[in-house]
């Protein structure tokens, strides 16, 4: 009687839940997006259709990329000497990130620049939600991370383009995810999460063919075994061999790990090669996403205020953070702060560590006793609102929506971009950035040799040229090396001897930016005939040496 009585007063109670409060059923929880769903549909959407899909070909690099991906795909062989360039053809070059160039070459094979940005896409938008995914699950409240991944948003966008280096952004935040698990979990847990490390050895033979962010795992790495150490020197003597044996286990991995990045196609000379080419004070002190971070930018702003609101957090927050990843932080903030390139990175890191701390101690705000009745009722509201839509966000997880989306994607690709008679996707290089009309120009008059222009129009040029064109430089700087590049930035500028290098390497076509020094040279320099001019470049031509 006692239990059926339990019974019918749970379903008499049950009946007076408001109809939106009740549990949505199986088939609602399904096909319902989640935030999750609906931050992946919006990045993917807004990257490869909206406003920001011009962005991720906002750099030349992707051109070179495809070209040589194409060459890898023709030969069956990765490639080891440089056909692009007239100065350094044949000379050997470090293709290390060959396996995005093959990949994204087949992705353009088959679907053009509209299946090259939306792919880039699609690797921009995972780990932006796998970081809220995994700040939800460790306590942040959904407002919060919504605003904190908001910042780290804006901060990637200093870098947001259709390069291999967005491959090393989901990696890293894998990398990251894998061992804070296991840094934080014991019992039982600890030994699933161990298992799971079994990944990262496997994971860096792949991102290690990738992209050269691959050292980033290895930064991590002795940022955890630091970590555990010094819990092992500090722990009791109970607990050391527990600490003892999670330091060897992530000792092993850091060493198979290590063999794993010699599983590439230039051996332990690909090490040497980063090594030389990131020692090199000249390339470092000139390329230009290489330099800390100019904070009147609006990403540069958003990484500040990412800054900020750690100190905060630290300063306030009322349990301590584990030694580990308050040695993360000081590599998110170091790294990002020394280049700029580094942002990205390090915005998605300090994001899914201080937002659970935010979030709790925004909770905590809203019960002190000595804070004024409205500032209790906002953060009291705050924190409810947030705990009732994490609520939600956690019991709807079908996802069909981000499957549908991607799928939709696919064929839209795959259709040129066109849906019906309406054009949904038309990736192009910037006209207002590139000289694509003075490019063309070359195309009609049939010109064939080397082509001299900056190194940041290089891959573009490369694109649309190769093979019949070949450039004079480009903007693979460890191939050129510091020697050459001292004389290509002396000829930009329009410093004393600027002709040499033209003169040396005998080049009869020049593309050059309007108003550049360079231009502004060679319109006064006998010779020199202005073959075509618009806004964007000038294209300049002189007849060869004996013709």
């Amino acid at each position: 009687m006692a239990q059926r009585r339990l019974r019918e007063d749970a379903l008499q109670a049950s009946s007076t839940i408001p109809v939106s409060q009740q549990p949505a059923g199986a088939w609602t929880r399904f096909f319902l997006p989640s935030v999750s769903d609906l931050l992946f549909i919006a990045l993917l959407f807004s990257l490869s259709c909206g406003s920001f899909a011009g962005r991720l070909l906002g750099d030349a690099d992707i051109g070179w990329h495809i070209r040589n991906g194409e060459q890898i795909l023709l030969t069956h062989a990765v490639t080891r000497t440089d056909s692009f360039s007239s100065t350094m053809s044949g000379r050997p070059w470090y293709a290390w990130e060959w396996l995005y160039d093959a990949a994204i070459a087949a992705i353009h094979h088959v679907a053009g620049l509209n299946g090259v940005v939306f792919f880039a896409a699609l690797v921009v938008a995972l780990p932006f939600t796998l970081v809220f995914r995994m700040i939800l699950a460790r306590g942040g409240d959904l407002l919060t991370t919504v605003l904190l991944l908001a910042l780290s948003m804006g901060a990637a966008a200093i870098h947001l383009f259709a390069r291999p280096h967005v491959l090393s952004w989901l990696f890293a935040i894998v990398w990251f995810a894998l061992l804070d698990s296991w840094d934080a979990s014991d019992g039982i847990d600890s030994d699933r999460q161990s298992r799971r490390l079994l990944w990262l050895p496997p994971l860096m033979m792949l991102w290690v063919n990738v992209h050269g962010g691959f050292l980033t795992g290895f930064i991590l790495l002795p940022l955890y075994l630091a970590s555990s150490l010094i819990c092992y020197v500090s722990a009791p003597a109970d607990e050391k061999p527990a600490w003892l044996r999670k330091l060897r286990w992530l000792a092993s991995i850091t060493g198979l790990a290590l063999l794993a990045t010699l599983v590439n196609p230039y051996g332990y000379k690909l090490h040497v090669h980063i090594y030389e080419y990131l020692s090199d004070r000249f390339l470092m002190n000139h390329i230009q996403e290489f330099a800390s971070p100019n904070f009147h930018g609006a990403a540069e702003k958003c990484f500040a205020a990412l800054l900020l609101i750690t100190i905060l957090v630290l300063a306030s927050a009322q349990e301590r953070p584990r030694i580990s990843r308050l040695l993360v932080i000081v590599f998110a903030v170091g790294s990002g702060l020394y280049a700029s390139r580094n942002i990205p990175v390090s915005s998605l890191l300090l994001t899914v560590l201080i937002s659970p701390p935010l979030s709790r101690s925004l909770a905590a705000a809203g019960n002190r006793a000595q804070r004024s009745s409205a500032w209790r009722r906002f953060f009291s509201r705050w924190s409810s609102l947030g705990e009732r839509m994490t609520s939600v966000q956690n019991s709807l997880t079908g996802h069909f929506w981000p499957g549908v989306t991607l799928a939709a994607g696919i064929l839209l690709c795959l259709h040129g971009g066109r849906f019906g008679s309406a054009q949904i996707m038309d990736a192009q290089f910037p006209a207002k950035r590139f000289p694509v009309q003075s490019v063309n120009s070359i195309t009609q008059h049939g010109i064939r040799d080397p082509v001299f222009c900056p190194d940041y129009w290089g891959g573009y040029v490369i694109y649309r040229l190769y093979p019949q064109n070949q450039v004079v430089v480009d903007d693979r700087h460890d191939l050129y090396g510091a020697t050459f590049l001292k004389q290509y930035l002396k000829t930009e500028k329009g410093e004393p001897g600027w002709n040499e290098l033209l003169d040396d390497k005998q080049v009869t076509v020049v593309l050059e930016p309007a108003g550049s020094p360079l231009a502004n040279l060679l319109a006064l320099t006998p010779g020199w005939k202005v073959a075509y001019e618009d806004n964007v470049g000038i294209l300049f031509l002189r007849p060869r040496a004996g013709r």
